[in-house]
């Protein structure tokens, strides 16, 4: 864990997320990128070029004043920040940017969202943890420490899920923390028994790292839905923080299939990680 990005639009979710890339970055020497994205697309395409480019350069000027201002803070002090002002159009260009700083990992804040406005707008958590390639952790409340002891890792142990399994186990690592693998048992069509359940994580496991011994640390619930299944059994067992692998889904897609990973980061008050298939 050497490169974090930070997404900052000067709320106060993103000063979450930047004190917990701090606190990540003093425990393992990491260099954070406060990364704003920059929207310029108000300029009016009718104006003339010279218009268009003295408001540009107005409101990145602008930008650099607020966001380093935004970066005076004491939890930031010994520690590497490299400020960086995007201009954005869509938001799968983060991509580009991780690409371009070699990053390991992207850290947001969110507040969630619900109702008709989880629907028609979402939220740019909401959109980032769909466009991102690299594990994006979402930060919900203030945190004191980063000492993430109890993770609570959801699968379907679906074979297309096995290199994002990998990649999320390869991601946590460096947390040294107590990993508990869980898989919620719904009461429909794919209802599964126990054996069933049993006989599919031995597959999964055998096939995603050549033996069984993380079994002692598979968990499964039932409940009715994915997502309740996900936030009820980590309450129950202290969980720090739950780690998602998600399909990325965009378009219609995903208004009517929805993300898992999006709901739970939403909805939950712990940390969430999440990977996207």
């Amino acid at each position: 864990m050497k490169k974090i990005i930070v997404p900052i639009d000067f709320s106060k979710h993103s000063e979450f997320a930047l004190k917990t890339a701090a606190l990540l970055a003093k425990k393992y020497n990491a260099t954070v990128y406060a990364l704003h994205m920059l929207d310029l697309q108000e300029i009016s395409l009718t104006e003339s070029e010279d218009n268009q480019q003295e408001k540009a350069f107005f409101f990145l000027k602008l930008a650099e004043k607020k966001f380093k201002d935004f970066l005076i803070k004491d939890y930031l002090k010994g520690i590497k920040i490299v400020p960086v002002i995007k201009q954005f159009k869509v938001f799968s260009e983060i991509n580009d940017i991780c690409k371009e700083v070699n990053a390991d990992l992207i850290i947001m804040g969110s507040e969630g969202v619900s109702g008709l406005k989880e629907f028609f707008v979402g939220s740019n958590t909401e959109k980032v943890v769909r466009f991102a390639n690299l594990p994006v952790l979402v930060i919900k409340n203030e945190m004191e420490n980063a000492d993430f002891s109890d993770i609570v890792i959801a699968t379907d142990f679906s074979e297309e899920s096995i290199p994002g399994f990998q990649r999320m186990l390869e991601t946590l690592d460096f947390l040294n923390a107590k990993k508990h693998i869980l898989y919620v048992n719904l009461p429909n069509e794919e209802f599964k028994t126990t054996s069933e359940m049993e006989k599919m994580a031995n597959n999964f496991l055998m096939k995603a790292e050549g033996d069984v011994h993380r079994m002692i640390n598979v968990n499964y619930v039932c409940d009715r839905t994915i997502e309740k299944g996900i936030l009820n059994f980590s309450n129950a067992v202290g969980a720090d923080l739950i780690s998602v692998i998600t399909h990325g889904r965009i378009g219609l897609s995903h208004i009517f299939a929805g993300s898992i990973a999006e709901d739970i980061a939403n909805h939950s008050t712990l940390p969430i990680m999440t990977i996207k298939i």
